[in-house]
């Protein structure tokens, strides 16, 4: 199996793991549970990932990575805007 494929695999689950977050957020428009501070680490963190990625240009990596900094940008979102 091309090594990418199993990134790919990686990529869809761990990016996966968030949407059950925003979907609650989304329907219930209630974040008191949800900490700001470490949605924004994980900004971060995945910003840097993705810039790694985009550098040693790996196509898994960037997928991954930008679906899931979109997906932790909606996060951050949701809690400022449903405060």
């Amino acid at each position: 199996m091309n090594i990418e494929i199993i990134g790919f695999i990686a990529a869809i689950i761990t990016t996966a793991a968030y949407l059950p977050q925003v979907y609650k957020i989304w329907k219930t428009k209630k974040t008191d549970g949800v900490s700001l501070i470490m949605y924004i680490v994980m900004f971060c963190g995945i910003s840097l990932w993705l810039y790694y990625s985009l550098v040693i240009n790996r196509p898994s990596l960037i997928v991954a990575n930008s679906v899931t900094l979109i997906v932790v940008s909606m996060i951050i979102f949701f809690k400022i805007k449903f405060k």
